[in-house]
């Protein structure tokens, strides 16, 4: 049987613990340790990426700026590489204000599940403040959810009025998906699964468009779609704005068995 837990106290001693894809600090794997627990690590490679960054821009003492919610499970780990020189920055008007010990000390990091949109306001105000800002040398922006933005923009200019966003509630990148498709003034839900289609959410929509979050499973999208055609929706064209072909491996432990 498996659970969701927020603490590796709530396993028991010598069990098994699947760290999030979202990344978890230091700290969660010396209390791991601790306790005993088998640990799979299922960090996204791209989160990886970042906390090396942090460490990396951390260990030759600078302040790193993290581009993100403060909230979001994604920096609550990437901050716990180095909590007391990483600072969020969530918005324009927190870049406008932050104040650093040293402004020619500073690093850029970004939560992954953000898009360029998303931060380009914020990271220009930060060059502009801070001409000695360190970068990554690629982006730490996944790119699973810039194309996902990029489609529904996409599908919003071949027409379609209702983009349904397939996800859950707590998915960042799924509720970036809505709140893209809402500003360039499509009606835009997220759901569940198919069960949450109805009438009246489809009414006065001739063209709707489909998408999901980063992880939902392909069978709910392929239920969605099978939805809607039985409500008449019973002609689909594939967006495609980009080739996927990034392959990761699957995390030791897994492998190995």
């Amino acid at each position: 049987m498996t659970r969701k837990i927020q603490t590796p106290d709530e396993v028991p001693e010598g069990e098994t613990i699947i760290l999030s894809a979202h990344g978890s600090a230091p700290e969660v794997f010396r209390r791991c340790a601790e306790r005993g627990l088998r640990v799979i690590d299922a960090t996204c490679p791209l989160v990886s990426k970042v906390h090396a960054e942090v460490r990396r821009y951390a260990g030759r003492g600078a302040t790193v700026l993290l581009v993100g919610h403060i909230d979001h499970d994604e920096v609550i780990g990437t901050r716990g590489e180095a909590p007391e020189r990483v600072v969020v920055v969530e918005d324009v008007e927190q870049a406008r204000t932050v104040a650093v010990p040293d402004p020619d000390r500073v690093a850029l990091t970004t939560q992954t599940t953000l898009s360029l949109d998303d931060t380009a306001a914020i990271v220009a105000v930060l060059r502009e403040r801070f001409p000695a800002l360190i970068e990554p040398a690629s982006s730490d922006i996944c790119y699973a959810t810039q194309n996902r933005q990029d489609a529904v923009k996409e599908i919003v200019s071949m027409g379609a009025s209702l983009i349904l966003v397939i996800g859950s509630p707590t998915s960042s990148n799924a509720q970036r998906l809505v709140e893209v498709a809402q500003a360039l003034g499509a009606d835009a839900r997220l759901i569940d699964d198919e069960n949450a289609i109805d009438e009246a959410m489809l009414d006065g929509h001739e063209i709707v468009g489909v998408t999901a979050g980063a992880s939902t499973p392909e069978e709910l999208v392929q239920a969605v779609i099978s939805r809607l055609a039985d409500k008449g929706y019973d002609e689909h064209d594939e967006v495609t704005v980009a080739r996927e072909d990034v392959h990761f491996r699957l995390p030791r432990q897994v492998a190995a068995r």
